[in-house]
């Protein structure tokens, strides 16, 4: 926004300091001429007129000594008022430098604004605090970018060398090219419409209804159970009525990638699937929980992270996207819940969602 140039808070502030002053000095000032003409008796002029000065000699002898007070009272509150102005604003002006670093992309810097707590410093630690997630927010961007960019680019390459090769080989069967074509040219929309996927609840543009969870967990379970029997892998699913608001769509996709990930990540041909819902005093919780190979805590944290697959990033018949998971915590963020996931001992993870109740309706 274009501004008109003005003062600086400085000067103003040193001009409202030394106005103060003035105005407190002429108030002074004339507190102490009423004072002396009070006390000085209305025949005061005509008993002393030979002893003593009359009031204009008086007002004489005042006016030079009060415009001096009154000059050093000026400059006082000028130098003052400058010096405390200073002082006051150090703070602020440190928030600024700040500020113009952030603006030129370095988000590693930090304020730290010693001393006790007021109006300033809750300022400076909100900023860092924003700061915080601002550099955490713009690291993830990066990576997911990065990711996302080279993800996109493997099909296009492998659809390059396939053409290549056709075109190279003309005794290659073409209905091969075609079916691993179309195989890669899957893939890629899967990517793709994850991407758009992980945007759109990362937006929260939906509408919240009410939905079951358990619903939506037998309903995944069903959809998926012909996935399973194919890994050889078990699916046991139990639990309560989970009222919660939020989209159904979502949360569908959401029970969905958390089953179709225990399948995919398990023991092959021995595998287990637990899926449970749950009612806690203000909460809703949906658990998925699978045997498979042991994964260690600091990986267990990354998983959520868009493009991950755990111990392993070669692309397998249904190693999926790499988003399954990053979608998971969109649209438990969105829903304003929380994501838990937790290696277990035996090997396999325990994935918690927990969602915000459903009001309950009056009897």
């Amino acid at each position: 926004m274009d501004r008109a140039p003005g003062l600086s808070v400085r000067a103003k502030l040193t001009l409202s300091y030394a106005g103060f002053v003035m105005v407190a000095g002429a108030l002074l000032l004339a507190a102490v001429w009423v004072f002396l003409l009070q006390e000085v008796p209305d025949d005061w002029d005509r008993r002393m007129l030979h002893e003593n000065p009359n009031r204009q000699l008086l007002l004489g002898a005042f006016a030079p000594a009060a415009a001096t007070v009154m000059a050093f009272l000026l400059v006082f509150g000028l130098l003052g008022g400058w010096l405390l102005a200073g002082h006051m604003l150090a703070p602020l002006t440190r928030i600024t430098d700040a500020t113009r670093k952030v603006t030129s992309g370095s988000l590693s810097h930090r304020i730290q604004l010693p001393g006790r707590e007021d109006e300033f410093r809750e300022l400076a630690d909100a900023f860092d605090a924003m700061l915080v997630r601002l550099e955490a927010h713009v690291a993830e961007q990066r990576r997911f970018a990065a990711n996302a960019s080279h993800e996109l680019r493997t099909p296009l390459a492998i659809s390059k060398a396939l053409l290549d090769v056709a075109r190279t080989d003309p005794h290659r069967d073409p209905a091969e090219v075609v079916d691993r074509l179309h195989a890669v040219n899957t893939r890629a929309i899967d990517l793709t419409e994850a991407l758009l996927l992980l945007s759109r609840a990362g937006q929260r543009s939906f509408t919240r209804e009410p939905v079951d969870l358990s619903l939506m967990a037998e309903e995944a379970t069903e959809t998926l159970l012909p996935l399973a029997e194919k890994h050889g892998v078990t699916i046991e699913t139990r639990g309560d009525i989970t009222p919660t608001t939020g989209s159904r769509a979502l949360l569908l996709q959401l029970t969905m990638n958390l089953v179709h990930n225990a399948i995919v990540h398990n023991l092959p041909g021995r595998g287990t699937v637990w899926v449970d819902t749950g009612v806690r005093p203000d909460t809703v919780v949906l658990t998925v929980e699978n045997t498979g190979e042991k994964i260690a805590p600091r990986l267990a944290s990354t998983l959520t992270e868009p493009l991950q697959r755990g111990t392993e990033r070669a692309h397998t018949d249904h190693a999926g996207a790499g988003l399954g998971l990053a979608i998971v915590k969109t649209i438990t963020d969105a829903h304003d819940g929380t994501l838990t996931l937790t290696p277990r001992p035996a090997g396999g993870v325990r994935i918690t969602v927990e969602l915000p109740a459903a009001p309950r309706t009056p009897q």
